[in-house]
């Protein structure tokens, strides 16, 4: 069974279908974007019943949301009963119920439902919930009150000063905790604030560089090659000015075809976006497990969260050094063609007007027109098509 289009890419498809020219048919727009006539009229049928258009039953839209909202208290209702039970039933359990509430609170239950059920009130559990402090938390703000009293009569001094006038005022403490005491409240001597360049360095790589080579020359320099589709893929983001500010572009790229196999756009370059772009591309390529991906040193790719989503699909990450931009050549070429075609050849009032642009030509021109030299004189769809064939039916 296929595995369905990632969302945003079905949101891409819907947009340009709406702002379709007068006279183009859906017929040639899901040719463009390879699939079926019926699935685009499907996904706008779709998007129209999200939305709420006129000619949608907007009344069966709203009992449908009234249906879910009661399916979903019920459910959280449930989770109180069975939660409360099983806290009941346990041995030298504490005369007070709040601490379960605070729990199913944590577990994403409102504390309005917890309460509802439990038929308690809400009010003495707020004031409950205010109370309690550990002794840990008051020895710290005890000893932050004291370090603070002396920056504040003597800003010149470090910590090791503070420290020392905090002990004499009866809060003894260690060197190190006094640091962190200063060093989270930014309690800084006025002769040795750090100092802060505009630009940060870049991090260390989280991973190795897999595509460089050494010559005989010990010259360093890469090669992106690939005998077979989903073995090693190109990353990297791109931006541009529109009216309504900057919109980011992570592409992710099949080294094998050429072909962008995901993308992901946005109003902000956060690790969100390179996790997108990477998830969008498995979605529509199946088993990836074993592929290599190669981006830059960026945070965005350097993020905890872009490399659980590495290890959760069974990739294996690469980057290449700071400042070099030939270690992901590859990739910074395709990007020059966007920015000669799309990007720069005229200005974009609108982050939408430009975001159905791009994905207009990557589906369309990039894809399935534009004939490349180093795949023979075929387009990365042309190519996919004829080399992966022979190979499937062998298998």
């Amino acid at each position: 069974m296929p595995k369905p289009y990632p969302k945003e890419f079905r949101d891409d498809v819907v947009r340009v279908a709406r702002n379709r020219e007068p006279g183009q048919q859906l017929k040639q727009i899901a040719a463009d974007f390879g699939i079926s006539e019926s699935c685009l009229t499907n996904w706008l049928k779709r998007a129209d019943v999200e939305d709420g258009k006129p000619g949608v039953n907007a009344d069966h839209n709203a009992d449908l949301r009234d249906a879910k909202r009661r399916i979903r208290l019920l459910e959280q209702e449930n989770e109180v009963l069975r939660r409360a039970a099983a806290y009941l039933s346990q041995a030298n359990l504490p005369k007070m119920i709040y601490p379960l509430v605070r729990e199913l609170a944590v577990d994403g239950i409102p504390v309005t439902v917890a309460c509802r059920v439990l038929k308690i009130a809400r009010a003495p559990y707020y004031r409950w919930l205010a109370r309690p402090v550990t002794d840990a938390e008051l020895d710290w703000a005890y000893r932050a009150n004291a370090l603070f009293d002396a920056h504040r009569d003597d800003p010149e001094f470090g910590y090791r000063y503070l420290f020392e006038e905090a002990a004499e005022a009866g809060q003894t403490m260690c060197q190190r905790t006094a640091w962190r005491i200063c060093s989270q409240q930014g309690w800084w001597s006025a002769f040795g604030k750090p100092k802060r360049g505009k630009a940060k360095k870049p991090g260390p790589p989280v991973h190795d560089d897999l595509c460089a080579i050494v010559d005989k020359h010990g010259v360093t320099r890469h090669e992106f090659l690939a005998d077979g589709p989903n073995e090693l893929w190109l990353a990297d983001i791109t931006e541009h000015k529109t009216g309504e500010g900057k919109l980011y572009l992570c592409a992710v790229k099949d080294v094998y075809s050429n072909r962008i196999v995901g993308y992901s756009i946005d109003s902000r370059m956060k690790s969100r976006l390179a996790v997108a772009a990477l998830n969008n591309a498995v979605a529509r390529r199946g088993d990836v497990a074993g592929c290599v991906l190669h981006t830059d040193r960026g945070s965005q790719f350097r993020s905890r969260k872009h490399v659980r989503a590495l290890s959760r699909h069974d990739m294996v990450g690469s980057m290449g050094r700071v400042g070099a931009c030939g270690d992901n050549a590859a990739m910074e070429s395709f990007f020059a063609l966007l920015q000669k075609n799309v990007l720069d050849r005229r200005s974009w009032a609108t982050r939408e007007e430009l975001r159905i642009a791009i994905v207009t030509w990557i589906e369309r021109t990039y894809h399935r027109r534009r004939r490349q030299d180093a795949l023979g004189r075929l387009t990365p769809i042309e190519y996919e098509t004829i080399m992966t064939t022979p190979v499937t039916q062998a298998a």
